[in-house]
Formats: structure tokens, C-alpha cells, sequence
């Protein structure tokens, strides 16, 4: 079987679950360690193995990260590789700088690795989440503790209001911190 024929079989049976959940969106998602960890048993299956690779790109604008997931097939030599590259906010509050490349860093693995292995992304929540009004995940009074922790690490009400539905009563106490 060629390299390209072992990739093909792999993106039909491959499944990574959502095995995380973020408690303030209410979602469940996938990280590059839960797509690594998956694909653990199709190494030995395929004779294969996978990297990834990062390279910061300094640019006057924007730092970012150019991430090339590969599979490498043990019985050839020609590794096929897929990309993604991502911008790492430097103003994002609340994050100390190690965490907002980290953060990058972990958004891209989880794209190269999924433009690799065909994963759909469109029921991930990042990718189903188009912000709208009625599809907004709600602050209220009873679970609004991370809000104010948001804030509290110089976050933005403006960027919690763009993202979440508030009700009325959390609104008013988050205003009044």
C-alpha cells in the first residue's frame, strides 16, 4: 500500500472523540492531545507515525505560528504534511504571554493535525458557533462566577456581551464588579 493509500484509509476510519468540555460555552471539543492520543493504535496498524512541527514567523504586524502536522509512513520516505497558521494575540487580557503562544500553538496542532486527517470541524463548536443572538451561550446569575473572573483579570465586559447572551440581573452585576 502507498503512503498516499495508507493516509486515505486512515482519514476514512479515523475518530477522535470530544472528550473535553468547556463549561463556560457548554460544549464539548477536541484538542490536539485527544486527535494524538487517538491515533496511537493506527500507528502500528499502518506502520506509520505523526509530527508536528511549529516555526514562529516574526512579522511587523502580527507574531505567528506556521504548524505542519505530517504523517510519516515507515516503509517510505516521503512524509505528507498539511499546514495551518495562526496569529497569536499579544492583546488578548487576562493571558500572560507564555499562554497566548501556547494557546496559538494548541489552535493550530489542532488544525494541522485535522486539515491531515480530514476531520470535520463543522460540529465543533468553534466552527458552529456564529455568535448570533439566539444561539449565544447565556451569563446568568447562576453561572456567572467565570465572568467575574474574566473581568477580573482585566477582561472586557464589551468582549463577554459580543460572545454571550447576558441576562438582564448578571448584566447588571457584572457593571458593578
Amino acid at each position: 500500500m502507498t503512503t498516499a493509500e495508507k493516509l486515505s484509509k486512515i482519514q476514512i476510519e479515523f475518530k477522535a472523540k470530544k472528550s473535553r468540555f468547556n463549561s463556560f460555552g457548554k460544549y464539548n471539543f477536541r484538542s490536539a492531545e485527544d486527535i494524538l492520543e487517538a491515533l496511537k493504535p493506527i500507528n502500528e496498524k499502518y506502520r506509520v507515525y505523526f509530527t508536528v512541527n511549529e516555526k514562529y514567523i516574526h512579522t511587523d504586524q502580527l507574531p505567528i505560528i506556521e504548524t505542519t502536522a505530517a504523517m510519516v509512513d515507515m516503509d517510505d520516505t516521503n512524509p505528507i504534511q498539511a499546514t495551518a497558521i495562526v496569529g497569536v494575540d499579544l492583546n488578548q487580557k487576562g493571558m500572560a504571554t507564555p499562554q497566548q503562544f501556547g494557546s496559538a500553538s494548541s489552535y493550530a496542532k489542532k488544525y494541522a493535525l485535522g486539515n491531515l486527517l480530514l476531520i470535520d470541524d463543522t460540529a465543533d463548536a468553534d466552527a458552529t458557533n456564529d455568535h448570533s443572538a439566539t444561539r449565544k451561550p447565556k451569563i446568568t446569575s447562576t453561572n456567572i462566577e467565570k465572568a467575574k473572573k474574566f473581568l477580573s483579570n482585566g477582561g472586557m465586559l464589551k468582549t463577554l456581551q459580543d460572545k454571550y447572551d447576558i441576562e438582564p440581573t448578571a448584566l447588571k452585576e457584572l457593571q458593578n464588579g
